[in-house]
């Protein structure tokens, strides 16, 4: 009965104190409060901490900064209950928290008046943030830190470029216009500006449609396949070319890797984003665009008409050498252009087609090959590998994950194998490469390769725009690290060497011919 007359007393005491004013909790109190462990409690007029003994005892208060009278900013401490216990000698309430109400004189009335006020207050903020239409959030801040969550569990470098990734969220709800979805598209990108990484971008609904389209084998533009911005000494600033699609438009005008755009429809790309170009280059069927290319020292000025560009991933030939007897050399030869999910079936279908013409060889063309889908690469190098490490998967702390086959996948094991690559082989490209070379399952040539070693993934929003996210970077199997280095090459290749099969076939028809003077499988 005391215990009820007291804490009828202490609740008109407490509606009496000013503090019960509701307010916005700011987010990171309410979702502390939600994903937390543990919350702590500070009460300043205690002189020493004490701290529970059972967790599942423990009375779980968020606190933040109510009035400086009372509280400091937000601290985090614990209460031992069984020494309070001892503290208070009341062994007649031991067993809840709720029912320590005491008269001991060590605390003191207002200590505790304190903490329930405290509690009070919280609870108060709590049900101001749910209850109260004018303090919540809009439909245009959810989606905001919807975009905000996904980096913040996704993204490779948990130090977000060196800033506090908490406090740029606060920040921006607080400061950032997002009263319409173009202002919330322009504040995730201003947030993803901040990571200064060129592949984690924004994707608005069409273009992420336009991307998926593309790994699903079919896209209209030129046919090309745009690097970083790049300098060059004494020369202008541009974009890179990595590869351009064998028959697209590009490809037929002449434009060939690393050549560097300097100007897409009289638009200098000297501070073009990558993706940027990219949406640029594309365009409905028929229509044209113009471009300034820089191909060694000659300037190209080129019209040339978007088309539907095939993206069938591979093309393989059957190339016989001549030679007498039996003993004659058959060259499967492989040229896989993309990863689109496409990929590792088509590269199954022309080993089998090949086997039936009884090659004893193969030949695996990735140069101008510049990525696509993660899997696929995995997929194409298991056909290859009867057992091995492919890739491993690392973050900023080390290895988190390893790609591996046990064999059960593997279509061409054993016979003879030349990989050729280039400085437009990139990405899922690099990867295969990496892992066909550390295990000693195939001999590379050519030069190095690009040099992209990280991972993006894509993730989709709940109003249909999307993400691309730098997710990991990559070791290939020896763990070497090719990130603007590349997979380095067994051997070089003769600048002469053909890049397509009918004059990779004609070429080993002539003994006199680059083919012949470069051993492809001289193990």
């Amino acid at each position: 009965m005391a215990f009820r007359l007291l804490s009828l007393k202490l609740e008109q005491k407490v509606k009496s104190i000013q503090l019960l004013q509701r307010k916005y909790a700011p987010v990171r109190i309410v979702e502390a409060r939600a994903k937390a462990p543990l919350m702590y409690l500070k009460i300043t007029s205690f002189k020493r901490l004490l701290n529970y003994g059972n967790t599942d005892r423990a009375l779980l208060l968020p606190i933040c900064r109510l009035n400086q009278s009372f509280f400091s900013q937000c601290s985090l401490f614990s209460v031992r209950y069984s020494k309070l216990k001892k503290k208070l000698r009341l062994k007649k309430y031991a067993g809840s928290l709720h029912k320590v109400i005491s008269y001991s004189e060590k605390i003191g009335h207002h200590a505790f008046v304190r903490f329930v006020v405290a509690l009070m207050v919280v609870m108060s903020v709590s049900v101001s943030v749910s209850e109260s239409p004018s303090w919540a959030l809009t439909e245009e801040n959810l989606l905001f830190l919807e975009a905000w969550r996904m980096i913040d569990r996704a993204y490779v470098d948990k130090s977000f470029n060196g800033q506090s990734w908490f406090r740029y969220r606060e920040n921006a709800l607080r400061n950032e216009p997002m009263n319409t979805r173009e202002e919330t598209y322009m504040a995730i990108k201003k947030m993803l500006a901040t990571l200064e990484d060129p592949f984690t971008r924004f994707l608005e609904p069409e273009k992420l449609k336009s991307l998926r389209s593309g790994t699903q084998g079919a896209l209209t533009g030129v046919g090309l396949s745009i690097g970083y911005p790049t300098k060059f000494d004494g020369s202008p600033a541009g974009l890179l070319v990595i590869s351009a699609s064998p028959g697209g438009p590009a490809n037929k005008a002449g434009i060939l890797s690393g050549d560097v755009i300097l100007a897409i429809d009289d638009t200098s790309t000297e501070t073009m984003g990558v993706y940027d170009a990219a949406e640029r280059l594309q365009g409905s069927e028929g229509s044209s665009v113009k471009l300034t290319v820089r191909s060694g020292p000659e300037i190209k000025h080129l019209d040339l008409m978007r088309e539907k560009v095939s993206l069938n991933p591979v093309t393989s030939r059957l190339c016989a050498m001549p030679a007498s007897g039996k003993d004659s050399l058959r060259i499967g030869y492989i040229k896989l252009t993309s990863f689109n999910q496409n990929a590792s079936g088509a590269v199954k279908e022309a080993i089998n087609t090949l086997r039936t013409n009884n090659v004893n060889a193969f030949v695996l063309d990735l140069r101008d090959n510049s990525g696509g889908l993660f899997p696929e690469g995995i997929e194409i190098a298991k056909i290859w590998l009867d057992k091995g490490v492919i890739v491993y998967i690392c973050d900023s702390r080390g290895v988190r994950d390893i790609y591996d086959t046990d064999g059960s996948k593997a279509v061409a094991p054993s016979e003879p194998l030349a990989v050729l690559v280039n400085k437009g082989t990139a990405s899922a490209s690099e990867i295969l490469a990496g892992a066909l070379k550390d295990n000693k399952r195939a001999v590379l040539f050519g030069e190095p390769t690009f040099g992209k070693g990280k991972i993006q993934s894509v993730f989709e929003l709940s109003d249909g725009s999307g993400l691309v996210v730098t997710v990991a970077r990559y070791e290939t199997p020896a763990h070497t690290d090719i990130d603007k280095v590349g997979v380095v090459p067994d051997h070089p290749l003769p600048t002469s060497f053909p890049k397509d099969e009918e004059a990779f076939c004609n070429c080993l028809q002539d003994p006199a011919s680059a083919c012949n003077k470069v051993e492809l499988f001289a193990r």
